[in-house]
């Protein structure tokens, strides 16, 4: 689980500036990562001039007046978000390989949706249309032979199941 939080700052006189953080910050907070965007001019030699200490941090070597977007993100470091980490990859269930959530999406058709419950190949000669736990119809493993697919979609294919929370903060703005 990550936050994150951005803004925008003006830059002094000498092209710096700092930002500060709300005050629970680095409590909840932990593996900062830092993304400054100069705006309306380049800012090539934009950086980070102090990290985040203190629920602040500094930027510099922008154009003396000019503005700068920043974003900072943390992984949250509470009890709860430690208890309920999310797992970004999980491998499909056998049963479920080979088969898709919204088959439509990737040209297969609704005989290759994950709990399709009618037989998917009835039509072929000599076959029942039951299938090996984990196996795709025939007619997906035909194409797949007759097409050379590299890809074989009965094995360790991978399904995104993460839900990421993100919490939004601005900072306190200061030159």
């Amino acid at each position: 689980m990550m936050n994150i939080y951005d803004g925008v700052v003006a830059l002094d006189s000498k092209g710096q500036a700092s930002v500060t953080l709300p005050e629970y910050f680095q409590a909840l907070n932990s593996d900062f990562r830092y993304q400054l965007t100069a705006i309306a001019a380049p800012g090539p030699n934009l950086y980070i001039a102090e990290e985040i200490s203190g629920n602040h941090f500094k930027v510099a070597g922008g154009k003396p007046g000019g503005k700068v977007s920043w974003q900072v993100t943390g992984v949250r470091q509470d009890a709860y978000a430690k208890a309920h980490r999310i797992n970004v990859e999980e491998d499909k269930p056998e049963q479920q390989r080979g088969h898709y959530l919204h088959p439509e999406l990737f040209g297969a058709t609704e005989k290759e949706a994950i709990g399709a419950t009618s037989p998917c190949c009835n039509d072929v000669a000599g076959h029942s249309g039951q299938h090996e736990p984990g196996q795709p119809a025939l007619e997906t493993q035909h194409k797949m032979r007759s097409t050379g697919t590299p890809l074989d979609i009965s094995g360790g294919v991978l399904m995104i199941t993460a839900r990421p929370i993100f919490t939004f903060g601005l900072g306190k703005l200061g030159a």
